[in-house]
Formats: C-alpha cells, sequence, structure tokens
C-alpha cells in the first residue's frame, strides 16, 4: 500500500464511539496497514523504526493537545 498514491482509504466506524472498546479496536484495524506502510517506508528510506514510532507517538499527542487548545479557544 503506497500512502502517496491515495489509495490508502479509511473505512468509517461501524461501532458507536459508546461502545468503546469495540470502536477502538475498530480504529485500530482500520489504521494498521498504514502506520504499517509509514513505518516500513520510513525504515526504508533509513530511519530506525522504534525512532518513527517515538516521533508519531508525539506528533498525535501534539496534534491532539492543539486541536483541544484550538477548541476552547
Amino acid at each position: 500500500m503506497n500512502m502517496m498514491s491515495g489509495s490508502g482509504s479509511i473505512p468509517p466506524p461501524t461501532h458507536p464511539a459508546s461502545e468503546f472498546l469495540a470502536h477502538e479496536a475498530e480504529c485500530r484495524s482500520a489504521l494498521k496497514p498504514l502506520l504499517t506502510d509509514l513505518l516500513d517506508t520510513a525504515e526504508s528510506a533509513g530511519w530506525n523504526r522504534r525512532t518513527v514510532a517515538s516521533a508519531l507517538m508525539f506528533l498525535a499527542a501534539q496534534q491532539v493537545s492543539a486541536a483541544e487548545a484550538s477548541a476552547r479557544s
């Protein structure tokens, strides 16, 4: 799967957010192939897979914090 080609689509959830465990598991399943492709691509470019994973966690948390801060203002 090549994320840059636009072929990596994410299916919508079938479980409502109120069904937390099923909803979150479904989200993980939907994102896993895209994340695997991103990690593989970064690793092919010479990045350490663990470093990339750590950077992604940091960036994800930063995005959520920025969105929450923006919603409050």
